[in-house]
């Protein structure tokens, strides 16, 4: 069973991997021996893939990028079945893509609705129903949600309600792919020092958000990519849980 245990000559393929929390990881796993599916949804980040790329195969990975957008189920099928196409298999799928919308509920139109449940629960879902097909026996998959799932705050209704099926969605699939020993988690980011939470917030509720963790600090995503390989290795027995990593910011 060891060799369950390390991502070396393994294929990981990461959903939204071309740059900030995705990044790193297809980074940090091709340094751990694993070649790489780097997607990515836009040309707006193609640059931004082709350096993670470049950097996968700097540490010695081989690595593939694949455009598409995931809240388009066929875009999800073609993105499953040609990575497994290119490396002849797929052991490790971690869905990073996400949006994040911070506006009351009154002010809230049926497409920004419809656009975050698209993107954080139908993208997820059907992620997760394509690694169920496609992954090896003892695969992991690792959706990442949000720390929000703890909190109780205003103005993130649709992106924390968006998130909050996809903890459904992993029980039911850890138990349906159990059989074939493939383990399926949720990660929790506290509020990520990334371009993506700064455009939500004011400077007065970022000083808030760092109040609430450890050291007065966001969450790195230097702090979240451990406990995702640590999942996709030693932590095989782990499966079905959401696991909140935001230096205290919410807990349950």
């Amino acid at each position: 069973m060891s060799s369950n245990h390390s991502l070396s000559g393994k294929t990981v393929l990461v959903g939204a991997g071309a740059k900030n929390l995705g990044g790193l990881i297809s980074t940090i796993v091709a340094q751990d021996g694993a070649n790489v599916v780097i997607h990515y949804h836009s040309d707006a980040t193609a640059a931004d893939a082709q350096k993670t790329a470049e950097a996968v195969e700097a540490a010695g990975g081989k690595a593939l990028t694949v455009q598409g957008d995931l809240s388009k189920v066929s875009e999800v099928e073609r993105l499953f079945a040609t990575a497994k196409d290119h490396f002849g298999g797929i052991d490790v799928a971690v869905n990073t893509a996400g949006m994040v919308l911070r506006k009351p509920i009154t002010e809230t139109t049926e497409e920004e609705y419809d656009r975050m449940f698209a993107v954080n629960s139908k993208a997820a879902y059907f992620f997760i129903r394509e690694a169920g097909r496609h992954l090896n026996d003892n695969g992991k998959v690792v959706t990442i949600v949000t720390s929000l799932l703890a909190a109780f705050t205003d103005g993130y209704s649709t992106y924390a309600g968006a998130k909050a099926p996809v903890e459904h969605f992993t029980r039911a699939a850890a138990k349906e792919f159990a059989a074939r020993g493939i383990s399926v988690n949720n990660v929790a980011p506290g509020p990520m020092d990334t371009p993506f939470f700064y455009g939500q917030e004011t400077p007065e509720r970022v000083a808030f958000h760092k109040s609430q963790a450890l050291g007065n600090d966001l969450t790195k995503i230097e702090d979240i990519v451990p406990l995702v390989t640590f999942l996709a290795t030693d932590g095989w027995w782990v499966t079905g849980q959401t696991i909140f990593v935001n230096g205290g910011y919410t807990t349950r």
